[in-house]
């Protein structure tokens, strides 16, 4: 057949699709509540702002750099439902168009005189550039909503745009390899450019590489190696693993795992010597989506189990521990204790802490500090909790990026706020940080069995104003720092009361302490979610 008579037909029967869709479903706005409201979507600056309002100092040693973080940014006004013949779907709160914020940190003529400048910018994936061109919502919601409704809408979308949902690119950001790029779970990583935040184009590994990386690939200690992992909901292989060279250039591994369903590997860690993989039982199924049940559920009386794979290992290869069922989507670092034995923390929660299904019940109900150490001669499996059941739930950890994969001593994580997420429909609000001392032992009485447990870690906090939230806290390491600690926690925060968004920066020699400076935003930030800390000469 012709070019142009092949190309005609496609435009005529995307003509008609597009049609059927307007006829056939009804986009509609999904309000947001009053304590709902700094989760709305924000319009691009399109350009940097200058900073003005800075309160304390900035210290002479702080590095200059970029801290960027990533966050859902819904299109046309925020979130949608549908309402069809077939019934509704909607969009859950993550599923926004990926939105960069970086605040850019610059020596005046290598003098000790500051420069801060704030900008913004959509990630502009292959998805994001189909709707703007067509100027209003057009991919369907499938993540939520009766079952025909779902289905239909996955067919409608395939047909369309040959994809069953969006790419959306709004977790995370990375480095490697002096380049900067914004990741979520549905595609390859798209390149940004870290001084513009335009969006240069997604990774291309060519056919080495056919599938999403997980949002959080791991740097190798001492090789610079970055450890990826992709999934497929839909054919095996559901999960490979591939290492793709320090000058990323190449993918010098790449394996199937040959598990038998897929879950959701949000997360994974890296030791010096091997690939830990997490078989938790959060699933992602097609299949399930189709016969009417949630695209990704937590089952907890499914199996878990962590996996232990040699650094350029496959699936034949990795010793498997069976582990006590949870809900796991963050780790804070995994490193070996010795020649035998693996050590793994991470944020463990007992029930669901997915945004679609969980009901939030107390504090508690949500992840706290976990510990897993796994023997690779024995197979046993050693869990405990690494924190008291008086200590605050926390999630999004983080660690000073230099020792992953290396025994660290400290932790960060984001303070759950119970009551406001509860207020907010469980839309998370952390209202502060937290500080692990890995450690040093701290003694708390249990709430349950009134006893002294000692084998609980120090915590320290840095709880912030009422109703001030935060989202993407980094560590900034300073620079010559000596110790694992030197350096900064830095983070988006949001005053709910004034409706004012600040970066604060906290010493995390001094953690309790009122942060070393604040900056004042010239706009509003909503929350999201990872964020980073690029040290270059801006």
């Amino acid at each position: 057949m012709p070019h142009h008579v092949s190309k005609t037909i496609k435009n005529a029967t995307t003509k008609t699709l597009d049609a059927i869709v307007d006829l056939a479903f009804e986009f509609v706005d999904i309000p947001l509540h009053p304590s709902q409201t700094n989760f709305a979507p924000v319009e691009e600056l399109g350009g940097p702002a200058g900073i003005t309002t800075i309160q304390g100092i900035i210290p002479d040693d702080f590095p200059e750099g970029v801290y960027i973080r990533n966050g859902a940014n819904p299109l046309f006004g925020g979130l949608k439902s549908t309402k069809s013949a077939f019934g509704k779907s909607k969009q859950i709160w993550i599923e926004g168009e990926g939105m960069l914020h970086a605040l850019y940190f610059t020596k005046k003529d290598g003098n000790c005189k500051w420069t801060v400048n704030y900008n913004n910018s959509y990630v502009e994936t292959e998805t994001f550039k189909q709707e703007k061109q067509k100027n209003k919502p057009s991919f369907i919601p499938i993540i939520e909503g009766d079952t025909l409704a779902v289905i239909s809408a996955a067919l409608f979308n395939f047909l369309r745009f040959g994809k069953i949902d969006k790419h959306v690119s709004n977790t995370n950001v990375f480095e490697h390899s002096g380049k900067l790029y914004s990741i979520a779970e549905s595609h390859m990583p798209q390149e940004i450019d870290v001084f513009t935040l335009e969006t240069l184009g997604h990774w291309n590994l060519s056919r080495a590489w056919n599938r999403p990386f997980t949002s959080h690939p791991k740097v190798v200690p001492g090789t610079g190696e970055l450890v990826i992992i992709g999934m497929d909901a839909i054919k095996r292989p559901y999960i490979e693993l591939g290492v793709i060279s320090a000058d990323g250039k190449k993918l010098v591994h790449r394996a199937d795992l040959k598990l038998d369903r897929c879950p959701f590997c949000h997360d994974f860690g890296v030791t010096q010597r091997y690939n830990v993989l997490i078989d938790f039982p959060v699933t992602i199924d097609i299949m399930r989506l189709f016969q009417g049940g949630p695209l990704i559920k937590y089952d907890n009386k499914g199996y878990a189990r962590i996996g232990v794979m040699p650094r350029y290992g496959d699936g034949d290869s990795i010793k498997w521990f069976k582990v006590e069922p949870n809900c796991t989507f963050h780790i804070f670092n995994c490193f070996e204790d010795g020649d035998d034995k693996v050590v793994v923390w991470g944020c463990r929660a007992l029930e669901s802490v997915l945004p679609f299904d969980n009901t939030v019940k107390d504090g508690l109900v949500h992840s706290r500090p976990y510990e897993w150490k796994l023997n690779m001669q024995t197979g046993e499996v050693v869990e405990r909790n690494l924190t008291a059941d008086a200590e605050f739930s926390m999630e999004v950890p983080l660690i000073n990026a230099n020792f992953i994969g290396l025994k660290n001593k400290f932790g960060y994580s984001q303070v759950f706020d119970f009551v406001p997420s509860s207020n907010a429909d469980n839309m998370f609000k952390f209202g502060g940080l937290a500080k692990l001392h890995f450690e040093k032992l701290d003694k708390k009485v249990s709430s349950t069995t009134r006893e002294i447990d000692e084998e609980v870690i120090k915590v320290e906090y840095h709880m912030f104003e009422e109703n001030t939230f935060c989202s993407g806290a980094a560590f900034v390491p300073k620079k010559g720092g000596l110790e694992e600690d030197d350096g900064w926690i830095i983070t988006f925060v949001h005053d709910e009361d004034t409706n004012i968004s600040q970066v604060y920066v906290i010493d995390t020699k001094k953690f309790s302490h009122e942060p070393i400076f604040k900056i004042t935003l010239p706009c509003r930030v909503p929350y999201g979610f990872h964020g980073a800390f690029i040290p270059v000469s801006v």
